[in-house]
């Protein structure tokens, strides 16, 4: 495997990794390796293509998974918000009739 390949397979693993633990900071940080990967991708010149296809469908599963898990904690801080929201409504009417 040539070494931008394995980069690319360490990277994926890691952010694999930094998904379980929710380790935004981590996570934020591969997704700079990776840019970095995807720049060594093209200026090499002898890569097997069909390998460094499939290492790009699995780093493209991992991203998908990375999009919904950030999805899924931005609309927790929405319902969140929401309830501070709510009580802080309630908190008023209830000092206006209290």
């Amino acid at each position: 495997m040539s070494l931008v390949l394995q980069r690319i397979e360490e990277t994926r693993e890691a952010l694999v990794r930094a998904l379980a633990e929710r380790d935004w900071e981590a996570i934020s940080q591969l997704d700079l390796a990776c840019r970095a990967c995807m720049e060594d991708v093209l200026d090499e010149t002898a890569v097997d293509e069909d390998a460094l296809r499939i290492k790009l469908e699995e780093l493209l599963h991992v991203y998908r998974q990375l999009l919904e898990a950030a999805m899924g904690e931005r609309q927790s801080i929405v319902d969140e918000m929401s309830k501070i929201q709510q009580a802080r409504n309630a908190a008023k009417v209830y000092h206006l009739f209290g």
